[in-house]
């Protein structure tokens, strides 16, 4: 797999997991308005924007499946995209089952550990089962949120998604320190409070105005080792 010349991207051959929708399908098209050749999973056979935005290109995406709350699926995905080499590894997936304004304590505990298994658990196993697809001077990225930041919760709200995100950022410096003498960059980044259905119709950004300064962060950090917290602007989140 090896990108076009012309691509106007760091990173081109590129391999994005949960892009049915939202944030993920937006990073899906700017990476190839940017002439990058992207593998996009979606959970499932449903429709989705994804598929419409494939239907409408020529070429330039493969979707696969894979549910990362499910070991064994990712081990499949794993088999099937063996011999493939990726400059990006991007994990976007993850969900929210509780209201902004909802105790934590409160909250349903089969709620709970899905968004646990899947924001926390689901993405570090694509993480560890997926790397060797990376190139070693290339970059594993994760969704977090600034909602992951512990010293700049000031003001309470999204307890749980929060706490999930929080729990990523912990594990993925865990990674980060088991992998310290790589050539990788690592990152964990917070694209903001987007309109999606995830962030609800009250955030503050719309996609454009989110994903491809996202997208600039990523691709500037390309060669620069080790683990940073960066927000859409490529500035440091306070853990």
């Amino acid at each position: 797999m090896s990108g076009p010349a012309e691509a106007k991207t760091a990173h081109r051959n590129v391999l994005i997991i949960g892009a049915s929708r939202g944030l993920g399908e937006a990073i899906v098209e700017t990476y190839v308005e940017r002439g990058a050749r992207v593998v996009a999973t979606v959970r499932n056979d449903a429709p989705s924007p994804l598929r419409d935005f494939v239907d409408s290109t020529d070429g330039g995406v493969r979707i696969e499946q894979v549910d990362i709350a499910e070991p064994e699926q990712i081990d499949a995905l794993r088999a099937r995209l063996s011999g493939e080499v990726f400059d990006l590894l991007f994990v976007v997936a993850g969900l929210s089952l509780a209201p902004a304004d909802a105790v934590g304590a409160d909250i349903d505990v089969r709620d709970f550990d899905r968004m646990m298994e899947t924001n926390v658990l689901g993405v570090m196993r694509a993480v560890e089962r997926l790397q060797d697809l990376v190139d070693p001077g290339g970059t594993i990225a994760v969704m977090s949120s600034g909602q992951g930041s512990v010293s700049n919760n000031t003001t309470g709200g999204f307890d749980v998604y929060r706490a999930t995100k929080a729990a990523l950022n912990q594990m993925f410096r865990s990674y980060a320190a088991r992998h310290a003498d790589e050539r990788r960059s690592l990152l964990l980044l917070a694209p903001g409070w987007v309109r999606t259905s995830l962030g609800g119709e009250n955030a503050m950004l719309e996609i454009g105005e989110s994903i491809p300064p996202l997208v600039d962060t990523i691709d500037a950090q390309r060669g620069t080792p080790g683990l940073r917290f960066l927000d859409r602007h490529g500035n440091d989140v306070p853990w």
